[in-house]
């Protein structure tokens, strides 16, 4: 397949994803890969392929064709190509949450001496560098690259490019808990989308709905969250957009007074972050469960008990010791309260696999202190045994 006919094809595989019709585009875009014999179109079909499997979240898949990409661009030996497949694994890896990958690739990439092509992608690098650093939680550097990302978008009057950003440092004042401003960033890319957007995909409408209805739920404007979350929502089934899906969900959960509606929201919003590979969005699913067990007032005492101990290990690999502490104290109180502990050695039952044995009394044990030990009774209750042998 020449270079002519590549080209023809591509096009053909645009139109028909640009009209919901997603496999038949990935189809002749996957005979264009298999086909052609010029260097440049397969670069560019390439990019055809990682931008549908990103909307797709199929992100382990995007992640391949960006490999291949980069491959083809080496083989060009081109700096405009370099840049661009250097850009998308940084976002090929920025969605599976590999922040520290995201982070190289985008260094690599604004190191490269390219042409005024290449410079003008080094705004959508600072936004994936921002994304980045916001993952790992270091603020400064996330403010500091969506600044530079929103100065190219002004002085290109790239105005995709602000509205992302604008998106982008909703979810920065979100983690902050500046909750206005949470809600002014999002607002300003929505009237991007209104003013400029009458030719760009509604993707960027969902988003800019999604970001607006976590800051008005952060600010307690229930009825206008969930108006921007459906909207938002609605998008994304029609154009079949797995992560924005995801994400709605997780939004949309009821408030923790209807926690039994919030759980199904929970599931199905972690099925789908499973399945993508999200990891920083299961986090975030975990977290909201946990919030919403804490605060029922019929809770369960052992799921109390698993929230004390998963927080314990969260602080523990954080290495913040006070905090740490506080949880040590309150899961052993749990453990006594509930008398999950063996009786020989002290340590917890349940906690992790380990073998049990339970004596005539109901008490449990940890099999290995019974067998070591032996005993003639219970250590516990300090009662004779009814009958020999364990149960």
């Amino acid at each position: 397949m020449g270079q002519d006919q590549t080209k023809q094809q591509i096009e053909k595989g645009l139109h028909l994803y640009q009209t919901n019709q997603t496999d038949k585009a990935l189809q002749v875009w996957l005979k264009v890969l298999e086909k052609t014999s010029d260097p440049g179109g397969k670069f560019r079909v390439l990019g055809c392929l990682i931008t549908a499997h990103s909307e797709m979240g199929k992100y382990k898949e995007m992640l391949k064709y960006a490999l291949a990409q980069i491959d083809t661009a080496r083989e060009m030996e081109d700096p405009d190509y370099l840049t661009e497949g250097y850009l998308n694994l940084a976002r090929s890896n920025e969605k599976l949450c590999d922040f520290q990958k995201t982070v190289s690739y985008c260094k690599t990439c604004l190191n490269m001496q390219g042409t005024t092509i290449s410079l003008q992608l080094n705004g959508q690098v600072c936004l994936s560098m921002g994304n980045a650093f916001l993952g790992l939680s270091v603020f400064q550097k996330a403010l500091e690259s969506y600044e530079k990302a929103l100065r190219y978008a002004h002085n290109n009057d790239d105005k995709m490019l602000e509205c992302r950003v604008c998106c982008s440092l909703g979810s920065f004042y979100i983690q902050l808990k500046d909750y206005e401003k949470a809600l002014f960033f999002p607002c300003k890319a929505a009237e991007l989308v209104n003013d400029y957007g009458k030719g760009w995909s509604l993707k960027y409408r969902a988003m800019s709905q999604y970001h607006m209805a976590v800051a008005y739920r952060k600010l307690g404007r229930l009825p206008d969250a969930m108006e921007c979350c459906e909207e938002s929502m609605k998008i994304a089934l029609q154009h079949s957009d797995r992560p924005l899906q995801a994400l709605c969900l997780l939004n949309a959960s009821p408030s923790v007074s209807v926690f039994k509606k919030a759980f199904p929201r929970y599931e199905s919003s972690m099925c789908i972050m499973t399945e993508i590979g999200n990891r920083l969005g299961q986090a975030h699913i975990y977290l909201g469960v946990a919030k919403c067990w804490l605060l029922q007032k019929d809770l369960d005492k052992l799921c109390v008990l698993k929230v004390h101990c998963l927080s314990e290990r969260i602080f523990r690999s954080r290495e913040q010791q006070e905090q740490l502490r506080e949880q040590v104290v309150k899961f052993l109180e749990c453990v006594e309260e509930l008398e999950l502990y063996c009786g020989m050695c002290g340590e917890s039952i349940g906690e992790r696999n380990q073998q049990l044995q339970a004596l005539p009394c109901s008490h449990v044990f940890h099999l290995k202190c019974l067998q070591s030990n032996g005993t003639k009774g219970c250590p516990r209750c300090r009662r004779s045994s009814v009958k020999p042998g364990f149960v």
